[in-house]
């Protein structure tokens, strides 16, 4: 009879209740082994990134192409607005141009005396109104004649003038804001010839005899 070794055959302890496999001691992983998906990017995220990418290009390019497309606009309102603004001083202006004979006549007859009753009334009404969609009426006797506003239909010389004077107003001038529309017929009067040096020499003489006369050698 052959004997047994003692011991030979002895199975490990295993813990009740744990399987077989738990006995087994499990291997170790090996150095420089990364575990799986570590040393690879995932596909989709890669595409959702690219896509991401594309969508703020886009916006980017829709944003300038709204902020163009705005500073467009308000550059078309302003011009708009400037050219109905000038069309309606055009069309006031021509309108106003034409009623400029009927105001001739209201100011001849306010001069001879016959802007009376019922017809007072009117022209009175009609200068109002004239007024207050900016009609000016300028011109006077006296003031220094400037031919940018006025035009000189008569002309003369006159000793007591020291520059070219408005001595008479033929028909008055208007204006719109600082448009002219029809400038001042006067009549101007210039220093006589000769004139200025006659009264340079009097007030000499003047001053010489207050200081009683010339130096005598």
């Amino acid at each position: 009879m052959t004997e047994e070794t003692p011991g030979f055959d002895e199975k490990p302890d295993v813990p009740s209740g744990a399987t077989p496999d738990d006995a087994e001691p499990k291997a170790a992983p090996q150095e420089g082994t990364a575990p799986a998906g570590d040393g690879h990017a995932d596909p989709g995220l890669v595409a959702q990134l690219a896509q991401l990418d594309q969508v703020r290009t886009a916006l980017g390019e829709r944003t300038a192409d709204l902020q163009r497309l705005q500073a467009e606009y308000q550059n078309y309102r302003r011009r708009v607005e400037r050219d109905r603004i000038t069309v309606k001083e055009i069309a006031v202006a021509n309108l106003l141009t034409e009623l400029l004979p009927v105001l001739d006549d209201i100011g001849r007859a306010r001069e001879h005396g016959e802007l009376v009753g019922g017809f007072k009334s009117v022209a009175e009404s009609l200068e109002t109104v004239a007024a207050k969609m900016g009609l000016q009426q300028f011109g006077k006797e006296g003031e220094p004649f400037d031919p940018t506003i006025h035009e000189a239909l008569m002309h003369s010389y006159a000793p007591d003038v020291t520059e070219t004077t408005c001595v008479a107003i033929l028909q008055p001038g208007y204006r719109i804001g600082e448009r002219t529309i029809r400038p001042a017929r006067v009549a101007v009067a210039e220093p006589q010839p000769g004139a200025q040096t006659v009264k340079e020499e009097s007030a000499e003489a003047a001053d010489d005899k207050e200081s009683g006369g010339p130096d005598e050698g």
